[in-house]
């Protein structure tokens, strides 16, 4: 099966992620490096943007996977699904023009590559429990057609 161009830049991005996570510095070099054969100026960004996206809001991210993994440590998840899922979960809040499932799926099918077999399990998990309460709370920043999942109820028409 051929890889998307978007997932492909997904996978650069969680290399890029991966290195800062185990060396702590050095983000513009790793970045350079590995980004090193983007020919598209438009990969490139985008890129640079979801990785960019992770670092700066890596805490709040790391929230929002602590809030559903009950007793458990955040440490304890395996490195790649932390950092998938921040990709995931920074793509739901902060790229407006992504949809959910496309980010959710992405992410699963990374997973079943870099990760273990139950990985993908745990990360849809998380992912649509996120999902799920953004929608019911109506906080969910998507525009345009088709990014919004057409199974949202939709108030009736009062004719």
């Amino acid at each position: 099966m051929k890889k998307t161009n978007r997932r492909l830049l997904r996978e650069k991005a969680l290399q890029v992620l991966y290195a800062y996570e185990i060396n702590g510095e050095g983000l513009t070099y790793l970045m350079n490096e590995v980004l090193s054969d983007l020919t598209s100026e438009y990969d490139r960004e985008f890129a640079e943007q979801l990785v960019n996206k992770v670092v700066a809001n890596k805490k709040f991210l790391d929230e929002q996977i602590r809030l559903r993994v009950a007793n458990w440590e955040i440490g304890r998840i395996a490195l790649i699904d932390r950092i998938l899922l921040r990709v995931a979960i920074a793509e739901i809040y902060f790229f407006p023009d992504i949809p959910p499932k496309v980010s959710i799926n992405e992410v699963i099918e990374i997973a079943k590559i870099y990760s273990t077999n139950n990985s993908g399990k745990f990360i849809n998990g998380i992912l649509d429990a996120i999902l799920s309460e953004l929608k019911r709370s109506g906080m969910l920043n998507k525009t345009g057609r088709g990014l919004i999942d057409e199974s949202i109820p939709r108030v009736p028409n009062a004719d």
